[in-house]
């Protein structure tokens, strides 16, 4: 299976469907990219809070691996946005307002 499912089209002969799940696509990965900042910030305040409010070896311990792991998933939540934006740019036109308007 090829990476690019729209590679063999022409602009021609796309249609107003294929714009429209190229965008409904993009916008999905915005919102995984915002799930994964989320995650991130949960993962942060986690660990700051276990590092700051407990007095326990082990819940400190949890803490400190809870601050890289909130750094592992930023890197991978981008990585995975710009991989993703990457493929969808390749689909020209996708949104744009003089994108064919034709129906099948």
């Amino acid at each position: 299976m090829s990476k690019d499912p729209y590679g063999d089209l022409s602009h021609e002969e796309l249609i107003l469907r294929d714009y429209l799940a190229a965008h409904r696509t993009t916008l999905a990965n915005d919102r995984t990219l915002l799930a994964y900042m989320r995650t991130t910030l949960t993962f942060l305040i986690g660990g700051a809070s276990f590092i700051q409010f407990f007095d326990a070896v082990v819940l400190r311990v949890i803490g400190w691996i809870f601050v890289p792991a909130a750094v592992v998933t930023l890197l991978i939540g981008f990585v995975n946005y710009h991989r993703m934006r990457r493929s969808l740019s390749q689909i020209a036109g996708a949104g744009r307002s003089d994108a064919p308007v034709s129906q099948q």
